[in-house]
């Protein structure tokens, strides 16, 4: 059961201004000094994991741990009773995002459609088209903060395959996502827009991993890909699969740790992959209405959401949009977000509804 410790009055009081037409995100404040002294954890249990998960549970079974490279980043699972076959079946699903969507393969699905000729209709591979249409619906939702098609901007700021080809900014008159059309399961690029996957590939292959070892018959796991993680089931100690938010490199706030069940997370940080440019760290994440790289002192946007997909688009989207518009975004999509933002006097959180009503405090 569930111990419930009172409210401190180290938090404000939730607003009550709307944003969005929604209850509007929470405000947490924390200075560098009084941070430090904080040694509690914010623990956040889903508000669908009920005493039944736990019901006729048995203490048994075993933890296997895998683990490797992918995707320029690492992948790890850990699985309770894992039948034989999970590494290679694991690496078969890797191997196929990989194919499909990465940039940094010449003879990847998205490298060729990104060559075809523009105007051109090319037949996409399933997997492919399902990433691309909830790329395309996040970027609609987010107002374009999102964008799948943004692989220009991503070459050109030094991010990409073929290295820096700019960084000299060319006006578009247009946002890159409304210039991909979609008919079936065939795609066009209606201008010369490039299609990129960095900011949802990875949840996708989360959520890919999760299916197949469904599909193996195992029922309890956590599996991890760059720090997207999903969990389904209960450990054999019958504990929830506990995760702690990674918290951003020199600021300290306190802990926040999440009962992971069916459940996914996803983290965008700007410190997770950066260029140093004559002492200025360009983040990766560009933002389309400006063509740059995001400069708006967002260090970490942490989601949660039944896909991991959709976690990986949506902390992105915040993050481009930034803490007053993206978590107003947040709140209003009744996702679960949580957002630390650089200031002068240390770390300021926000944190969404949906999110406040996980915690046990």
């Amino acid at each position: 059961a569930r111990r419930r410790r009172r409210r401190s009055g180290r938090w404000p009081a939730r607003s009550r201004t709307a944003r969005c037409h929604a209850p509007a995100p929470r405000l947490l404040c924390h200075d560098s000094g009084s941070a430090r002294t904080l040694t509690d954890v914010r623990i956040a249990i889903p508000t669908n994991l009920s005493p039944g998960s736990f019901v006729r549970r048995q203490r048994t079974g075993v933890v296997t741990e895998l683990s490797g490279p992918t995707m320029g980043t690492s992948w790890s699972a850990r699985i309770v009773d894992a039948p034989s076959g999970c590494a290679a079946a694991i690496g078969d699903v890797l191997a196929s995002v990989i194919a499909q969507m990465s940039n940094w393969e010449a003879e990847s699905a998205i490298s060729r459609f990104n060559a075809q000729p523009v105007g051109t209709w090319t037949a996409l591979p399933h997997d492919m088209m399902t990433v691309l249409k909830a790329g395309l619906d996040v970027a609609r939702l987010s107002g374009g903060a999102f964008d799948p098609a943004v692989g220009r901007l991503v070459e050109r700021w030094g991010f990409g395959p073929s290295g820096i080809t700019g960084p000299a900014i060319v006006p578009s008159p247009f946002s890159a996502w409304t210039m991909i059309e979609v008919d079936g399961g065939e795609a066009r690029r209606l201008a010369d827009v490039a299609l990129d996957f960095s900011g949802i590939a990875k949840g996708f292959a989360v959520d890919a991993l999760a299916q197949t070892l469904r599909g193996l018959g195992i029922t309890s796991f956590l599996v991890e890909i760059g720090g997207e993680l999903r969990a389904e089931g209960i450990r054999p100690d019958l504990q929830p699969w506990w995760v702690d938010v990674e918290a951003p490199p020199g600021l300290a706030v306190p802990a926040l740790r999440i009962a992971l069940c069916d459940l996914s997370v996803a983290t965008s940080g700007d410190y997770r992959r950066f260029r140093d440019e004559g002492g200025r760290l360009l983040s990766h994440s560009i933002d389309p209405a400006t063509g740059r790289p995001v400069a708006n002192d967002v260090a970490s946007v942490t989601v949660l959401h039944e896909s991991a997909m959709f976690a990986d688009a949506w902390a992105t989207a915040i993050t481009i949009a930034g803490p007053n518009r993206g978590m107003a975004l947040a709140t209003r999509e009744n996702l679960a977000a949580h957002l630390i933002l650089r200031t002068p006097e240390g770390a300021q959180e926000y944190m969404t509804p949906a999110l406040a009503a996980m915690l046990d405090c």
